[in-house]
């Protein structure tokens, strides 16, 4: 059985964004926003969609891309740095540009 504790910390620090659901997938979750798939939880680590422009923010923070297995990486995906999540006034930031990059 997985432990939903996690998830259920992101969801409550994310408490501020409209319509945001957590669904099970691949040992883990989807988040969405309505229908926009933005983050993922995997083994007690949040990971948002990233793109050329949001991506150095992680980099920067020495964040690693979502990597389910040994053979696989999922490079628009990158682990949320701790700080982040634990202020849900940046993490909500953070989500924001995950759910809309086009906008940053």
């Amino acid at each position: 059985m997985k432990d939903d504790s996690f998830k259920e910390f992101v969801l409550d620090q994310l408490r501020e964004l409209p319509g945001v659901t957590a669904r099970s997938m691949f040992g883990g979750y989807g988040i969405y926003q309505g229908e926009v798939f933005f983050a993922i939880i995997h083994q007690s680590r949040l990971y948002f969609k990233t793109n050329d422009r949001t991506r150095p923010a992680y980099v920067k923070k020495g964040m690693k891309p979502f990597r389910p297995n040994a053979k696989q990486t999922l490079k628009t995906y990158y682990e949320v740095p701790v700080d982040i999540i634990e202020d849900s006034e940046q993490l909500v930031e953070w989500s924001e540009k995950a759910t809309h990059p086009h906008r940053w």
